[in-house]
């Protein structure tokens, strides 16, 4: 019996490997001539969400239209794949300011996702000793002249100020471009500068809404209509460890409105659950003292026995957030993003404000072609 179990044990081991293991083989119909191609496998639906963390990654020299690629050792169970071209040869996925990649991919079922793709719909299952062939064809994302959404959504905010509605919502369209460089996100526009890797900055214009018209309420009489602006300023992407993304930027009024700036740091995370994308953040917000002023103070000339007059050096208020995209088809997308902001405290004590947080949310249906 002693005997047995070393022979036993070295019996198992000499069981190859590839015995136990799975291959995925493909081919690629509009395979290049000559170039590289990467391929990655991803047994986390997250870390496949964004194209982070890959579980296994293997480089192939393209000789021939025809040639079959082989990606091997892969234990059993469920694996989604990307396929790319390596056009600059660098051995990364290029990817635009907001991370949609820039370089012709292909997925595992051949899936041509619009939006952030979903581990369900690319999922290939393994078993023992299987190889598993297809044929895939990789496109970039953004086509020739990039992607275009159309839809309806509906945008809602609460209001700070005394005597205000609690809450507001307001429908609007929703059009969306995403291209190699620009990108327009409803009333965000960004145009890259710099960087397809980890880092990324970028030229952002957006829109700032005016705060509150005085007849919203009678503590605001006297005050004058706030007016809506466009900022401009800088924007910057980066990609941190274990899938976190941060995003930093500042802007500053570009019409002479109000001639003040803003600045915001943001931390996020994805994750996937099925056919949806749920990103929570926490960010800050800092608002310099002519915008907090301009949205929260009360001048002198406006002050009133109620209202006495209020000034502010500035502001920073904290806000944690969940944005969730949902594929409805490869082509349809369902939009739902909600912010609570925690104001200032130097927020809270001017006269005009009763309440210290802001609730934000948009909702949206979209159409990408």
């Amino acid at each position: 019996m002693r005997r047995l179990v070393p022979l036993l044990f070295t019996l198992l081991l000499g069981v190859p490997q590839e015995a136990h293991s799975g291959s995925f083989a493909f081919t690629i119909s509009n395979s290049p001539k000559e170039g590289r191609l990467i391929v990655r496998a991803y047994d986390d639906p997250s870390s496949f969400g964004d194209f982070r963390n890959p579980i296994k990654e293997k480089h192939f020299s393209i000789d021939a239209v025809d040639q079959v690629f082989t990606l091997s050792d892969l234990d059993p169970g469920d694996y989604a794949l990307l396929v790319f071209l390596d056009e600059n040869l660098n051995g990364e996925l290029d990817r635009n300011f907001i991370g949609i990649p820039r370089e012709p991919i292909a997925l595992s079922n051949d899936y041509q996702p619009r939006g952030p793709p979903s581990f369900n719909r690319a999922r290939v299952t393994l078993a023992r000793g299987q190889t598993l062939e297809q044929t895939l064809t990789p496109n970039r994302p953004l086509g020739d002249r990039g992607q275009i959404g159309v839809g309806l959504g509906i945008v809602m905010q609460s209001s700070p100020y005394v005597g205000s509605s609690g809450l507001s919502l307001q429908p609007i369209p929703a059009i969306v471009y995403i291209g190699d460089r620009l990108q327009v996100l409803g009333p965000v526009v960004n145009y890259n500068l710099y960087g397809a890797g980890p880092l990324r900055l970028a030229v952002r214009g957006e829109m700032r809404f005016r705060a509150y018209e005085e007849d919203d309420s009678t503590q605001l009489t006297g005050l004058g209509n706030r007016k809506t602006t466009v900022f401009g300023g800088l924007a910057m992407n980066s990609q941190l460890p274990a899938g976190f993304s941060l995003s930093l930027s500042y802007t500053h009024d570009l019409l002479g409105r109000i001639d003040a700036g803003t600045a915001r740091a943001s931390l996020s995370r994805g994750f996937q659950w099925g056919n949806v994308r749920l990103s929570p953040s926490v960010s800050v917000n800092w608002l310099d003292g002519d915008l907090a002023n301009y949205e929260f103070g009360v001048p002198e000339s406006a002050a009133r026995a109620d209202r006495p007059a209020y000034s502010l050096n500035d502001a920073t208020n904290w806000a944690v957030g969940l944005n969730t995209m949902m594929e409805l088809t490869p082509a349809w997308m369902a939009t739902i993003n909600l912010s609570y902001e925690i104001l200032d405290d130097k927020i809270g004590e001017s006269p005009i404000v009763d309440r210290r947080y802001l609730t934000r949310g948009f909702m949206a249906v979209t159409y990408t072609f």
